[in-house]
């Protein structure tokens, strides 16, 4: 099975580095060196890894044959694809590859169901699950545990406790400004307090 690993962005220095936009949770296995990835457009690959580092947190990758900075820019905005055994399981007991978290159903605790996952956004800081309502519309949920209690690989679902307005925009809770002045007001030096006591 083929799955998307990076896309290529822009030409770094003039000796043929990219910088990449990664999209796996292994860059250290389906990044290195010596790792031959396929490509979209196909024409342009595949690719053999030569070498790889990260740059002010930014990894930066060199193929081989790729000497120069018009070279490598050439390369820009391509896909980057391995080739992964669909039966292969990440290490972590609590971790998925993209392709076993798209298509499961999105329940709440009590079965009520939210939509299906479409995609899966790697950010810098979490990944997001983009998720397609019955009616079309698409809501984005946080996989962190807080929010995500269990995936259920047999039953194909995941089941989320939202907080309040993540799913339902009327039921967000809306903090006033005045509010938290005026409590501030009111506990006098205790907002002086160290952080992180609490």
């Amino acid at each position: 099975m083929q799955l998307v690993v990076a896309r290529i962005g822009r030409a770094h220095g003039i000796k043929g580095e990219v910088t990449v936009e990664v999209r796996t949770d292994e860059p250290e296995l389906r990044l290195g060196p010596g790792a031959v990835l396929a490509t979209e457009p196909a024409a342009t690959g595949p690719l053999t890894i030569e070498t790889g580092r990260v740059h002010s947190g930014r990894l930066l990758l060199r193929f081989e044959g790729v000497r120069d900075r018009t070279a490598a820019e050439a390369l820009r905005s391509t896909l980057l694809i391995a080739e992964v055994d669909p039966d292969e399981l990440p290490e972590e007991e609590d971790e998925f590859y993209d392709h076993q978290l798209i298509d499961l159903d999105v329940v709440l605790a009590d079965g009520t169901e939210i939509g299906r996952i479409t995609e899966i956004s790697h950010l810098p800081s979490q990944d997001l699950f983009i998720v397609e309502r019955p009616d079309g519309s698409e809501v984005m949920i946080p996989f962190v545990e807080e929010i995500v209690t269990e995936i259920d690989l047999e039953e194909q679902r995941a089941v989320i406790t939202p907080p309040p307005g993540l799913i339902d925009e009327s039921e967000a809770v809306i903090a006033s400004s005045r509010d938290e002045e005026t409590g501030d007001a009111a506990s006098g030096d205790a907002a002086e307090a160290p952080k992180g006591d609490a």
